[in-house]
């Protein structure tokens, strides 16, 4: 058993919510867990998982607590402005993003969300793809620079996880298939992603691209390892294969 932070054994919204969601995810899902030295028992952190799934931020929120830590989301801004929505997600410290937030304006919001991290050695997950992936066999697409250019502003250590097994119950854009239940849902965690060559030089031309690509690589081999196959030579790129964000043509 994994030992709790600090911030789990506190009283808090997340163990209503942990009674409720722990249950439900397992009569879907039996998770196993396989490097889980790597997340860091206190401290800040930034956990960056493949997503195959509509379900699979549940499925990551339940091996994060398994591991001791609390599981944070980043969340669109305008949900922070919904009444009790709004209160639960700041209850929680889920970490509010603007998608506008571009150049000095993203910068500037990362720059401050990280600090609040590291001030309260908080955790929070950040898909670097942004959204669920459009390869065709759910292999992890191109990456977007959210979660190293979060990493970077606060030079906080960026865990790689892949998961597997999900969609044999909640198949991308699929229904949900409740029988039979608890499906095998495998979790790898990698050691953190080096960075530290490019910590203070975000502004300069292809660093965040180098960052990104480094966290999509690791991501993408520990995905590898636990589907026992190669995964393209070339990443889905939405954008030459003719979809847009939702994966519409």
């Amino acid at each position: 058993m994994a030992r709790a932070s600090r911030e789990k054994t506190r009283p808090s919204l997340f163990w209503i919510l942990a009674a409720i969601i722990i249950p439900a995810v397992g009569w879907f899902a039996k998770i196993r867990i396989r490097g889980e030295e790597h997340l860091p028992r206190d401290g800040a952190y930034i956990l960056a998982p493949n997503h195959h799934s509509e379900i699979d931020p549940l499925t990551v929120a339940v091996a994060t607590w398994r591991l001791g830590r609390a599981p944070r989301f980043m969340a669109k801004e305008s949900l922070f402005r919904i009444p009790v929505v709004g209160a639960a997600l700041r209850a929680t410290g889920m970490v509010p993003v603007s998608r506008t937030g571009r150049g000095k304006n993203g910068a500037s919001q990362a720059l401050a969300q990280a600090n609040d991290i590291v001030t309260h050695e908080r955790g929070v997950i950040v898909y670097p793809e942004g959204t669920l992936t459009r390869d065709p066999d759910l292999w992890p697409m191109r990456g977007k620079s959210g979660a190293v250019r979060l990493a970077l502003a606060g030079n906080i250590p960026l865990i790689p996880v892949a998961h597997w097994g999900e969609q044999a119950f909640m198949p991308r854009y699929g229904k949900i298939k409740f029988f039979p239940p608890r499906r095998p849902v495998t979790f790898l965690f990698g050691p953190p992603v080096d960075l530290s060559d490019l910590v203070g030089r975000e502004n300069e031309k292809g660093v965040m691209n180098e960052a990104t690509e480094r966290v999509m690589s690791a991501v993408t081999q520990l995905l590898e390892e636990l589907r026992g196959e190669k995964a393209p030579d070339q990443r889905w790129d939405p954008t030459q294969h003719g979809q847009n964000e939702t994966g519409r043509i």
